[in-house]
Order: C-alpha cells, then structure tokens, then sequence
C-alpha cells in the first residue's frame, strides 16, 4: 500500500507523532489507531461477502480487485477472456519481433559460409609458401 515510503519518511513520522502526542499518549494513540483500521477492515471483508452472497453461486470466485481498470484489461484483454481466448496480441508480437528471421539469415550465411571451398592462395599473390631451402 506504501511501497514507495522509504525508511528516512518513517522515521521522520516518528519523530513527529512523538512531538505533536507526546511520548506518554502515543501507545494510545496508536491502540487506537490500530483498532479504527481493524473495524474498517472487518466492515470491508463483510460487504465483500455479503455481495458476493447476492450475487449469486456463479460469482463464488469473483475477486473485487479484478475491478480495478489496469488489472481487469490485463486480465480480460491481454491475457485472454477467461477462455483462453486473447486478442491475438502474442501473435502479433512474434510476427514483430525480428529475432526469429535474424536467426534464419545467420544460419544460412553460415551454412553458405561452410559450403564454400577454401581455396589455396595463388602463387604470387602474397601469401606465404613453404620453400625448402636445405640442399639435398
């Protein structure tokens, strides 16, 4: 829920709950604090249940973060429709990704590369030759 505050934040909220409460009233302050958040969340988990109650035997899995826009495009549209059915959208996706044709021409580059016979250098053409020098 707080991913993104780091330690130095919490430590100044310390800090600053111990100025503004006191070191004697904040245990109470956090009791209480603490007790506020469980009653919201016991509140939550049983409107969850109850409209899931409602809704019916055929919504028994229904998630409520499913609703959440990012997730229910992720899940629906990219991922498929729940049918294993998507939008075509991996075949796209290899049928853009050059890595598979790249392949392809390096192997026959290589393979052109290794029917090509080698051939001995031409006389005079540079190319170092062994010479006996030694007299029979």
């Amino acid at each position: 829920m707080f991913s993104d505050v780091g330690p130095m934040e919490l430590v100044t909220l310390a800090v600053l709950a111990v100025l503004l409460f006191g070191p004697d009233r904040l245990p109470e302050i956090i009791q209480n604090v603490s007790g506020f958040l469980r009653k919201v969340r016991e509140l939550s988990e049983s409107a969850k249940e109850e409209i899931r109650s409602e809704l019916g035997p055929e919504f028994k899995d229904f998630e409520f973060e499913d609703l959440h826009p990012k997730t229910f495009v992720r899940k629906h549209v990219l991922d498929g429709n729940g049918l294993g059915e998507g939008l075509g959208l991996d075949e796209v996706r290899s049928a853009l990704d050059p890595r598979a044709e790249l392949a392809q021409v390096a192997e026959a580059v290589r393979e052109a590369a290794d029917e090509t016979p080698q051939e001995d250098p031409a006389p005079g053409s540079g190319a170092a030759t062994h010479i006996d020098l030694r007299k029979p």
